[in-house]
């Protein structure tokens, strides 16, 4: 028998509520587009649509119960403020886990991907026994949701945080109360909001704050903001590691291209060397698999293990996931970085591609980045050494933001512009050669996803 993720005696405990029947869970959602069979389905208020207008939807599709603030039509918790309870239920969950280590994950670029692969490297020796976020849950509402999902029998649990302003990390990190925190990279993300990237780190800086009193944190040599970052940690954390380059603490002694596309890495630990393949190409992911090793040395988990997870690790969707797409006369390599784009991440990616062993062409369909503010017309311009050290020989653009890209490369690249992705898409399908590599990459609000999806198809994903 399933043990129940909650049971309405539980839920009525965390939240104050009031249950209207017995009933048992077996997962949480606020999305009904989401609920499967045995689902708590949480009503949550909205500024578009309030979720109790979804509740039948939800109990169509198979949930057991309901949280909400007023009486509906089957097994409920009646609460004041399901928002809230949500967080209660959170709260509970952390607290039914006193021996599991509790690592939490933040930065400008990178998080998700690190995030998984933290979560894949400590599943490698505790299957089954480890909890992360899924997607990008990781505001507000969607960090107390990975907390809710936590089950009771957890060993290892890997959350990720995000920020669009100050004081937003620091609520969700007291939240976590993670053992381990880590920085990820400090980049003009949401640089719109916070005014400036001092005042990025320290917004990414505030995960130090819900440290447990024995908790480590980790974050990034290879920074300007690395002092910045460290005196926020001092604060905090018992102790501090950094992953990189130069004298961090962990590093890469040794890193070439692996024949597979990825690299092989020999990393100095705290406590030994270990050799490694990483499956994913480029240099970021050299430094993300170094700030998973060093979080995995940290909760004393098996480094090993967690090196052999990172070259079996393949690519997320929106985030490196590659495509082999059928053309005739060959195929081509499609790969799907539509999630998010920023400064940073850009110039990885495109140094990424200007690494791929192809016999064609490389193409880039960029779209805008946002949430810069007055920054975006330097940040777009900026791009344009990046796009001519990669060699683009076809660059598709999308968005009237990238038009200093377009200006600043005065003429060095055949240049295409497209008003939306279906435009970008039609553009691809004419463009695109057998032997050719195309990389997608914008902020996820450009759609480019859309894109991806069209172009390819039902075609299998490629293992890197």
């Amino acid at each position: 028998m399933t043990t129940p993720l909650w049971t309405s005696a539980e839920i009525e405990a965390a939240t104050g509520g009031r249950a209207s029947a017995p009933f048992e869970v077996t997962g949480v959602t606020f999305d009904s587009r989401e609920v499967e069979p045995g689902h708590l389905f949480v009503a949550m208020p909205g500024t578009v649509a309030d979720g109790h207008q979804f509740v039948d939807r939800a109990f169509a599709a198979g949930a057991a119960a309901a949280l909400v603030d007023r009486p509906v039509g089957g097994p409920h918790v009646l609460v004041e403020d399901p928002a809230a309870a949500l967080t209660a239920l959170a709260l509970a969950a952390r607290n039914r886990v006193p021996e599991a280590k509790i690592l939490g994950v933040t930065g400008s670029v990178g998080k998700t991907s690190t995030k998984e692969a933290l979560a894949a490297a400590l599943e490698r020796r505790c299957r089954g026994r480890v909890h992360r976020s899924v997607k990008s849950y990781n505001n507000h509402t969607g960090v107390p949701l990975s907390l809710a999902r936590m089950p009771r029998g957890t060993l290892y649990g890997v959350f990720e945080m995000g920020m669009n302003h100050a004081g937003e990390i620091a609520a969700l990190t007291r939240l976590v109360r993670p053992h381990v925190a880590l920085v990820t990279a400090i980049a003009p993300a949401h640089i719109e909001n916070l005014g400036s990237i001092e005042a990025i780190a320290d917004a990414k800086a505030e995960v130090f704050e819900g440290l447990e009193p024995d908790g480590t944190a980790i974050l990034p040599n290879d920074t300007p903001y690395r002092d910045r970052l460290l005196k926020a940690a001092r604060r905090h954390a018992a102790r501090i590691v950094t992953f990189g380059g130069g004298d961090a603490d962990v590093a890469a002694v040794h890193a070439v291209r692996a024949s597979g596309g990825g690299s092989l890495v020999t990393a100095r630990l705290l406590e030994a060397d270990l050799t490694f393949n990483i499956a994913q190409p480029g240099a970021h992911w050299v430094s993300n698999a170094l700030a998973v090793l060093a979080a995995v040395e940290a909760v004393g988990a098996d480094v090993a293990a967690a090196g052999l997870a990172l070259g079996d690790l393949g690519g997320l969707k929106g985030r490196g996931e590659r495509h082999r797409v059928p053309i005739e006369g060959g195929e081509a390599l499609l790969i799907d970085e539509s999630y998010n784009a920023n400064p940073a991440s850009m110039a990885a990616t495109l140094k990424s591609l200007s690494e791929e062993r192809i016999p064609g062409r490389r193409i880039a369909v960029l779209g805008t980045m946002r949430e810069l503010g007055g920054h975006s017309d330097e940040a777009h311009a900026g791009l344009a050494p990046h796009v001519l050290d990669a060699g683009i020989s076809s660059l598709i653009l999308v968005g009237e933001e990238t038009r200093p890209l377009e200006q600043a490369l005065g003429g060095q690249v055949e240049v295409q512009r497209a008003e939306d992705a279906d435009g970008a898409a039609e553009l691809v399908l004419r463009t695109i050669h057998p032997g050719d590599a195309v990389l997608v990459k914008a902020s996820n609000g450009v759609g480019l996803a859309k894109l991806v999806e069209r172009v390819a198809g039902a075609s299998a994903t490629c293992s890197t």
